[in-house]
């Protein structure tokens, strides 16, 4: 298979590469970093990625993140900057990619736990990551020629704990060999419309 990971030099991608490098062909890209560039918040560089590499049979984003907020100082203005990203960067590779995607490939994306546990400090990021359950679940079925795609829904990522882990008490992390099992999942098995959630 050929396998393009977008944000592949990141805390996950680090070691999903490796993990999937023994048995595919993989093309990383990322904005700053990668095989090819690529700004996720930019639809016409999201088009021109696709343009230049030819054959995809998956398409795994793991690229964006959403940042801390405070609710009390929390604007509108703010959530569309965090959603451009991680949200509508990921729609769009979606949307713009099933026109170039192999017949019967896949799309991965990535939300998180914070769609279903809340915790202070990440509105935004649940409200991302909420909306891309939503956006899978009817992807899924409207996709066409045996495309599918299904969402990785992490929980903190134990190699973050030691950075993050003090922001979210009681929060159990999570180790990146059941994160790479379910990006593994995604792509090797039969299945779409799934929520992987991996907490």
């Amino acid at each position: 298979m050929k396998i393009l990971v977008i944000g592949a030099s990141g805390t996950i991608g680090r070691k999903l590469v490796p993990a999937l490098s023994s048995t595919d062909t993989i093309i990383t890209a990322g904005r700053n970093s990668g095989d090819i560039r690529v700004d996720v918040t930019d639809a016409t560089a999201i088009r021109q990625l696709f343009q230049e590499v030819k054959g995809i049979d998956a398409c795994i984003c793991i690229a964006a993140s959403g940042p801390l907020d405070n609710f009390s100082t929390l604007t509108e203005k703010q959530l569309l900057a965090d959603m451009q990203g991680k949200l509508f960067g990921q729609i769009n590779l979606v949307l713009i990619g099933q026109h170039y995607l192999n017949d019967n490939g896949s799309f991965t994306l990535t939300s998180g736990i914070f769609a279903d546990i809340p915790y202070k400090g990440v509105t935004g990021g649940a409200i991302v990551s909420g909306g891309l359950h939503s956006f899978v679940l009817n992807a899924a079925i409207e996709l066409p020629r045996g495309l599918r795609i299904n969402v990785v829904s992490p929980g903190m990522v134990e190699d973050s704990a030691k950075d993050f882990g003090h922001l979210f008490p009681g929060l159990q992390p999570v180790s990146m060999q059941a994160i790479t099992d379910a990006y593994r999942k995604s792509i090797y098995e039969n299945n779409t419309g799934q929520l992987i959630k991996v907490y």
